[in-house]
């Protein structure tokens, strides 16, 4: 049952993201508010944060369980590892930072204020934590047995 689990905590982290990665284009592209799209976005992204720590913290765990020190030589413990770490890093560190940004320049959009080029950076390096993090979930899938 646990094993069992794991694949469909597995399918679920890695299918959420990419999936989010493909809505959130879809919605800079759709709509002409950007704002409400990175609104939305943004809430479909803190979804998948949620689901990465629940699955991260319950597959850290399992693979210990089931493999003892042996899970540290493998690749899938520590591209879930490390996938964790992105996703606390995202949480706790750049979030935070872009949604201090927005209220500094509220009640203007944060892009047409003189936070924006700060705001472009953080919001770049979020973008390529966020393709790695989806790299590793290939990993992730392809390595789960």
């Amino acid at each position: 049952m646990a094993s069992r689990l794991s694949l469909i905590l597995i399918a679920l982290w890695a299918g959420a993201l990419w999936s989010t990665g493909v809505s959130a284009y879809v919605l800079f592209d759709a709509l002409q508010d950007k704002q409400l799209a990175g609104s939305l976005a943004g809430k479909l992204f803190n979804v998948v944060t949620y689901i990465g720590f629940a699955s991260a913290f319950y597959l850290l765990i399992h693979r210990l369980a089931q493999f003892g020190t042996a899970a540290l030589k493998q690749a899938f413990f520590w591209a879930v590892f490390v996938m964790l770490l992105l996703v606390l890093a995202g949480h706790f560190g750049i979030q935070p930072i872009l949604e201090g940004l927005k209220s500094q320049a509220f009640p203007a959009d944060v892009m047409q204020s003189v936070f924006a080029d700060r705001f472009r950076n953080w919001h770049g390096v979020a973008s390529l934590a966020y393709v790695f993090e989806c790299a590793l979930a290939v990993v992730m899938v392809l390595k789960a047995r």
